[in-house]
């Protein structure tokens, strides 16, 4: 029977779990409140005040899944796969059409993203399956191969189908980073990286309309400056209106008149940046590299393959948000549905890190677990 409610001798863990990770994270979350706190002209409504909620139920399940049985979680992983692609199955058929993309699925007392709960569900089951069948290169390990790729590609056609290319590629990539890790070659890495470079071409013609005008907005914002590169253009301007030091609390132009739209979700580093300048980006960016490099450290540490992979997967994921957002606003990369970690105004995306981190800090409780 599967472990659901935590024991008291389970909450006697909690004093053991890794703190300076999850202050590093409650750092994180208060960046957030008040990056959101400014962005509605110093008021706690609408996103600030509903944020801390979501942030308090956030704690809530980290600290549960940081002291879950690591055999259960092991178990139970195949289980929230499965849950996960059902979700996305009943988003393409019966979702709620949002942006133009069918992408929420409705539970009654609220709204669900399913692709949210799959990127963790994907990294969590591909563990699992790696570490059950481990890599070695010989004929078994290629059947593994097949069924891990599978693993990546069924939920990946999904999201392209709503359509979702950000995901679908968060999804591919932090998949790869764990195939990697469980001993991929680099070779095959090597060729699986040229194919997908050369293939580029061919799925030109595939995609939508607008997801084509953002890379040819991203390759030239300036060819239509008050249409498709509006968004990109007034983000680097208030990026670099901030210079070093910012131009003060509340004193924003670009995010108080409005000239941005998105400013609370995707777009979140634009507040920061325009009224605490380079200094304010720079402090959030070393929050984040010492979030990856405690996450780094519990997965060298972890004398499990299930544990390690997790811990990257995670990771890889977590680096992912981080790197593509921050290009996404600097105009380094297209513009992609991809929020700001624990920043940005949401619901599915900020808990299902919770959740994920809460896994993290239970590797750490249990590397010397015998799986």
């Amino acid at each position: 029977m599967f472990y659901l409610l935590p024991s008291f001798d389970d909450f006697k863990k909690l004093k053991f779990i890794y703190w300076p990770l999850v202050l590093m994270i409650f750092l994180l979350c208060s960046v957030g409140i008040f990056a959101l706190f400014c962005a509605s002209e110093g008021s706690f409504d609408p996103w600030a005040f509903k944020q801390g909620i979501k942030i308090f139920i956030g704690f809530i399940l980290l600290c549960y899944f940081a002291i879950f049985p690591l055999r259960e979680l092991l178990a139970l992983s195949y289980v929230a796969y499965g849950i996960s692609l059902a979700l996305l199955v009943s988003a393409q058929l019966f979702g709620r059409i949002g942006m133009g993309a069918r992408r929420w699925v409705s539970l009654g007392f609220f709204e669900l993203q399913p692709s949210e709960v799959m990127k963790i569900s994907l990294i969590l089951a591909l563990s699992t399956y790696l570490h059950k069948n481990p890599l070695n290169m010989d004929q078994n390990s290629k059947k593994t191969l097949t069924v891990a790729f599978l693993m990546i590609l069924v939920p990946t056609v999904l999201l392209l189908k709503q359509p979702d290319l950000g995901t679908a590629s968060l999804l591919v990539l932090s998949g790869g980073i764990v195939l990697f890790a469980a001993g991929l070659s680099r070779r095959m890495m090597v060729y699986m990286f040229s194919f997908f470079t050369l293939s580029l071409p061919i799925f030109w013609p595939f995609l939508h309309d607008y997801q084509r005008q953002r890379i040819l907005t991203f390759l030239n914002p300036e060819q239509d400056p008050l249409g498709a590169g509006y968004h990109i253009l007034q983000s680097k301007i208030a990026i670099g209106s901030g210079g070093l030091w910012g131009k003060g609390f509340l004193k924003g132009t670009q995010v108080h008149l409005d000239f941005l739209p998105e400013k609370h979700t995707d777009f979140i580093l634009t507040i920061l940046a325009e009224e605490w300048g380079y200094f304010g980006i720079f402090t959030l960016i070393i929050l984040y590299i010492l979030v990856l490099l405690m996450t780094l450290r519990i997965a060298l540490d972890a004398q499990h393959l299930f544990g390690r992979l997790l811990v990257l997967g995670v990771g890889a994921m977590f680096f992912l948000y981080c790197f593509i957002n921050i290009a996404m606003v600097t105009g380094l990369f297209p513009v992609v549905g991809v929020p700001l970690p624990f920043i940005s105004y949401g619901g599915a995306s900020l808990v299902s890190l919770f959740i994920a981190f809460g896994w993290v800090i239970n590797v750490d409780l249990n590397k010397n677990e015998r799986l």
